[in-house]
């Protein structure tokens, strides 16, 4: 699954936004009780790995010029709630770029 978050930022804010605000990612997860893990195996990619309610979900954020590509493999038991996911993903991947409080 693929979702793409258009932006007008840069690359380097972009990023920047991203490396402040990763450790809110598990909160983004219903319920809240979400483990993540991330990395950054190169400038424009951010790893993620999610697990949350015994689920194992793996993926990455690619940043691009003018998006962010949030990519997840979603297990065969979670296929069912893609839907839900993809909306979830677009909603948090716009509060991950939005500016900082008080800035």
């Amino acid at each position: 699954m693929e979702v793409s978050i258009p932006h007008d930022l840069g690359r380097e804010e972009v990023r920047r936004r991203l490396h402040s605000r990763s450790h809110e990612l598990g909160s983004a997860i219903p319920g809240g009780m979400a483990e993540v893990e991330t990395d950054w195996p190169s400038e424009d990619r951010m790893n993620l790995s999610v697990r949350a309610m015994g689920q194992n979900v793996t993926g990455h954020i690619d940043v691009r010029d003018r998006e962010i590509a949030i990519v997840l493999a979603l297990p065969l038991a979670l296929g069912f709630i893609q839907p839900m996911v993809e909306s979830a993903v677009r909603q948090q991947g716009h509060l991950l770029l939005a500016p900082p409080a008080g800035g």
